[in-house]
């Protein structure tokens, strides 16, 4: 055999060792490497079944070609044996004409059976300056929703941060496998034409999306919409319930090949992935498995020595004056006594004294600084202030962060008990074994201490049994943390609305609910020694304790009211669907806003519907103008809930009914701001 003719050889094995694809198999598809277990449909032996199957168009539609998902119209851009695939995803839209009249409209959707979406990566993102956005899926045994809205009257507040002024965006929960984008409008962009025709709605990988003003004026002028990237999720397996590590290593086809290791995966894309060991690298899934990283590439590495490579490690051949610890050469036995003392000993000392005394100062250092910190967030938080008039109230306290941190168990996720777009709330069990509840929210507004202090300072004045008693705060962290009274028995919004957790509450129970409630919000309005509207009432946060009576929480949103005045203007905040309308469209905040909430509640107490839901038609898709409505109409027994309405109770149904439709008017006219905005 020639020595080209080795070369050959060695330039085949070497390509084996290498290659991502199996041997025989496509590689490529355009730009796109496709490696093994993904596979092209040119043979069935060159990927691991039909999850993993990428089709290849070469059509002269397409240059360069495209790969897309099995057989579906999913493009992919890019496959990570990290266990995520990139594929480009439709753009929802809503435009009007400037007499605001529908132009177009989209709502796309997509389904997997085999992939989950990405909850670390991906982003939901609405963009315009008149909208209402949505992305809703099913998930096991339940149902999913979330969304924001984007409202403004110029482009002037228009940042990258997309914050709300033209642009929102809000997480996405993990384990998703089919996703609906909806977006809508609420005054069909009247008055705000001229600039922003349309509505816009995504999913879209957080670090490739980047919101600007050219943006948004590039989308309106285009009638055709880009596609924007999403990272989907891939493991072996077909779903959660798929075969763990354990299970799997113990069969024939098992799919990590040599110098690998098996991970259990728990978002919902399959059993487990493959991963090269440390020291190896290449395609954990290919039959020859990862390769050896040779470490001895680094000259310098094993200096003055040799350094020789090991399967996942290397170790270093010294000279004869020099000892070999693996990773280094050191001076050898054979040189005499008073170099070893020199050249070991002293060293050695000098530098385990300078660690030692390196390790104390950035200790101390460190609790200083730590100190230091806690001191400022303290003092940033109105401390001082809030310690001051603390001092009138027996039973609140101000808590230390390590009491917090010690009764969270270092805030585990296990803890959580609530999140939402303000942060989480956790259990928190005290060294007394009083439960509490303990709101950690996510971003800080300094500007907002003074405000926070009054704040604290009324919630603690406020004694009345329907509302969830606030026992004190931390404000040693970045954001002040609130510490409240635990309630066992979970939100109404659970008790009527979730599958698998619902409980069946009869009439009079709903009725007790609802009477508490009231009882709550009219002490808030009229009790306290300044006002205070709760600014986002729902059933979500009616809390009821173990005999069923109700709690009014989370006060995050609420605001003061000065005696003197009857109304304020503020930044419109609320739920969607218990929203204010008139609120919404003026800025104006007063005691109706809650009031409006209020007879929400009441009709979801009366339906068991959700108050806002896409898959009812268009005209029942707002329980608030769907109930009033069927009012109207006198047809309200056909949207009650028949399983709390009897012969006994019905005249008692149809007077909370029309209490209901009461909260919804408006003081001006009597008329609901539904009835007068459609005139």
């Amino acid at each position: 055999m020639t020595i080209g003719a080795v070369l050959v050889v060695l330039a085949t094995i070497t390509t084996l060792v290498w290659a991502q694809s199996l041997p025989h198999c496509r590689e490529k598809c355009g730009d796109l490497q496709v490696p093994y277990p993904f596979g092209m449909d040119d043979h069935e032996s060159c990927h691991l079944g039909e999850k993993f199957l990428i089709s290849c168009n070469e059509s002269s539609n397409f240059q360069p070609p495209k790969a897309f998902l099995r057989r579906s119209d999913i493009q992919v851009t890019n496959i990570s044996l990290d266990g995520e695939l990139t594929i480009m995803q439709y753009v929802a839209r809503d435009c009007y004409d400037k007499l605001g009249n529908s132009t177009a409209k989209n709502d796309p959707s997509i389904r997997m059976r085999a992939n989950t979406i990405s909850s670390t990566k991906n982003k939901f993102v609405a963009i315009g300056c008149d909208t209402n956005a949505f992305v809703q899926a099913n998930r096991v045994e339940e149902r999913y929703a979330t969304g924001c809205i984007s409202f403004c009257n110029s482009t002037k507040g228009f940042n990258e941060s997309c914050s709300g002024s033209g642009c929102c965006k809000a997480p996405i929960a993990g384990g998703l496998k089919d996703i609906t984008v909806n977006v809508f409008s609420y005054y069909n962009h009247t008055g705000i034409w001229r600039f922003n025709p349309c509505s816009y709605a995504f999913v879209v990988e957080e670090s490739k999306f980047n919101f600007s003003l050219e943006m948004l004026q590039k989308m309106d002028n285009e009638p055709e919409l880009p596609e924007l990237p999403m990272v989907i999720n891939w493991a072996i397996g077909d779903d959660d319930k798929s075969e763990r590590c354990d299970e799997a290593q113990k069969r024939d086809n098992y799919t990590c090949k040599q110098n690998t290791k098996c991970l259990d995966v728990d978002d919902g894309s399959g059993g487990y992935r493959c991963q090269c060991l440390e020291g190896f690298e290449g395609n954990p899934y290919h039959p020859d498995g990862c390769r050896d990283i040779d470490e001895c590439k680094h000259s310098s590495r094993c200096h003055p020595g040799e350094c020789n490579n090991l399967p996942g490690r290397w170790e270093c051949k010294c000279p004869k004056r020099y000892n070999n610890n693996g990773t280094a050469c050191t001076k050898s036995n054979n040189a005499n006594r008073s170099d070893r003392l020199l050249l070991l000993y002293i060293p050695l000392g000098v530098c385990l004294t300078l660690l030692v005394a390196t390790s104390l100062i950035c200790w101390g250092m460190k609790k200083i600084k730590l100190r230091k910190l806690k001191k400022k967030f303290f003092e940033q938080n109105g401390g001082l202030m809030l310690q001051q008039g603390l001092s009138n109230f027996e039973v609140a306290k101000i808590f230390s962060a390590e009491e917090l941190k010690r009764a969270t168990n270092n805030y585990n996720e296990n803890r959580v008990i609530g999140e939402g777009g303000f942060g989480k709330v956790y259990k928190g069990i005290l060294p007394d074994n009083q439960e509490v509840a303990i709101k950690k929210s996510k971003i800080g507004d300094p500007s907002q201490t003074a405000q926070f202090i009054n704040e604290v300072m009324i919630l603690l004045q406020i004694n009345h049994r329907n509302v969830v008693k606030l026992l004190g705060c931390c404000l040693e962290t970045e954001v002040p943390l609130l510490v409240y009274k635990f309630i066992s028995n979970g939100t109404l919004f659970q008790h009527i609305q979730e599958k698998g957790k619902a409980s069946v509450l009869p009439w009079k129970l709903r009725l007790k609910v609802a009477s508490e409630t009231a009882g709550a919000l009219a002490y808030l309005h009229s009790s306290t020694s300044t006002p205070i509207i709760h600014r986002d009432v729902k059933t979500s946060n009616i809390l009821l304790d173990e005999n069923y009576i109700a709690k009014v929480a989370d006060f995050g949103a609420s605001k003061l009211i000065p005696i003197d005045q009857n109304q304020l203007t503020t930044l419109v905040q609320g739920t969607l669907g218990y929203l204010d309308p008139e609120y919404f469209h003026t800025s104006q905040l007063t005691e109706k806003s809650d009031v409006y909430s209020f007879g929400v509640v009441l009709a979801e107490l009366l339906t068991s519907k959700e108050v806002v839901s896409f898959n009812r038609p268009e005209g029942e898709r707002n329980l608030a103008m769907f109930f009033v409505s069927a009012i109207e109409k006198n047809c309200l027994l056909h949207v009650l809930d028949r399983d709390i309405v009897d012969e006994e109770n019905v005249e008692d149904v149809q007077k909370v009914a029309n209490l209901a439709k009461m909260c919804f008017e408006c003081e001006r006219g009597g008329k609901t701001y539904h009835e007068r905005s459609s005139k």
